[in-house]
């Protein structure tokens, strides 16, 4: 067996695991993402692509490697963080992190270049894929709950016992895991994936809700959402934005995943699983559909690219066209032959409308390998640009020096 393919089954052993808690067979959970997948050919080889089991060392990383355009730079923030997932800054400088399958933890990144720690302030936690900081809490969200640590960052060594926000997602263990994110209405915003790749999702599913912060007031604001993996909102409207993952086992170039635009909340439907990129209506659900009954991408960001954290540019360390523009981690295809990953930024006009989007870091593909594989992106305080990289459970820091 190669090491890349099974690192992907030491993953889902561990997923398997977690799913035995909620009463779902592990052949089942195993076998979930190949439903659909051709019986021969070149995609019966494809598999879903897994974080290595240990960090690499830091002297290993592809930081090196990696292009940014003129004026910019990359450097390593920090390694030997197995897994690195989502991130959030809280008000004292810390650098929150959470992971996903391998590593089930989220960290406390700490201390200036050269002398970062790495702090791990929850463990043993199925799949804490979802961070958010406010008010002086961590908020964690899990498959089932939302959790809250009040405090945490004066008790980075002892962090207090959790404050349960919020229990009663569902239990799917598919696309099961969430981001967080509090909107200008002072709401916590968090997608519920699909519990397949291609069904009829039910009322729990599918969809993007919202809630007050003591969890309270749970409301739809969107509809027809496969599995988000990253939102934002948008500094100038206070809109939500959000990527979205769309189908697998189509083909090769199809469907395209999106960038979604919220302007009318709780009144949208984004279009899963009856259409798909706003261009092809799904053979199995589409019969009697159209793609013009449900909202458009606002931008399409290509085939099975998995495009998961995102957020808008709001400092002004970066030249002017990248003020309000949008930073997002497109992770890369596992179920298409040929490989891509990068950080792409999508430039938007006055009427906040897409008007191009181009790749922004790249070289996490080397001879059609990963060498990386970027997850999210986070703003610093001082305009500085964070990307977290499951595949080799490390931080890298983008800056503008100048041409």
């Amino acid at each position: 067996m190669s090491l890349p393919r099974a690192v992907g089954r030491i993953a889902f052993v561990l997923a398997a695991a977690l799913a035995a808690s909620d009463g779902v067979a592990a052949d089942k959970l195993e076998d979930f993402w190949a439903i659909g997948r051709p019986n021969s050919g070149p995609a019966i080889k494809l598999a879903p692509v897994s974080a290595f089991p240990v960090p690499t060392p830091a002297d290993q990383l592809p930081t090196a490697r990696l292009k940014v355009p003129p004026g910019f730079k990359v450097e390593t923030f920090a390694s030997d963080i197995l897994d690195a997932r989502m991130m959030r800054e809280g008000d004292k400088g810390t650098l929150f992190v959470s992971s996903l399958f391998v590593a089930n933890k989220v960290y406390a990144v700490t201390g200036p270049a050269g002398r970062r720690e790495v702090k791990v302030v929850l463990d043993d936690t199925p799949l804490p894929n979802g961070v958010e900081f406010r008010d002086g809490a961590l908020y964690v969200a899990t498959p089932k709950q939302i959790l809250r640590f009040d405090g945490v960052e004066d008790r980075l060594d002892s962090p207090p016992k959790p404050v349960v926000v919020y229990d009663r997602f569902p239990s799917a263990s598919q696309h099961g895991w969430k981001v967080l994110r509090f909107g200008p209405d002072g709401k916590l915003y968090v997608p519920v994936g699909a519990p397949c790749n291609i069904c009829e999702p039910d009322k729990d599913h599918a969809r993007i809700f919202r809630m007050n912060a003591d969890g309270t007031g749970l409301e739809t604001v969107a509809w027809g959402v496969r599995n988000s993996v990253g939102l934002d909102f948008d500094p100038r409207t206070g809109d939500l934005w959000f990527t979205d993952n769309q189908r697998d086992w189509v083909s090769e170039d199809m469907p395209l995943d999106e960038l979604n635009h919220v302007s009318k909340p709780g009144r949208e439907n984004f279009g899963f699983p009856y259409c798909h990129s706003g261009l092809m209506t799904d053979p199995e659900f589409g019969w009697g559909r159209s793609c013009d009954d449900f909202v458009k991408p606002a931008a399409l960001l290509g085939a099975h690219s998995a495009p998961l954290g995102m957020r808008f540019y709001d400092k002004t360390m970066f030249p002017e066209p990248y003020r309000g523009a949008i930073f997002i981690a497109r992770h890369g295809p596992w179920n298409r032959t040929v490989k891509d990953a990068d950080v792409a930024v999508a430039f938007l006009n006055d009427r906040r409308e897409v008007v191009s989007v181009e790749p922004f870091l790249t070289g996490f593909v080397q001879d059609n390998e990963y060498v990386g594989r970027p997850v999210d992106v986070h703003v610093m305080k001082d305009g500085s640009l964070l990307v977290s990289d499951d595949h080799n459970g490390a931080i890298y820091r983008v800056s503008y020096v100048g041409p």
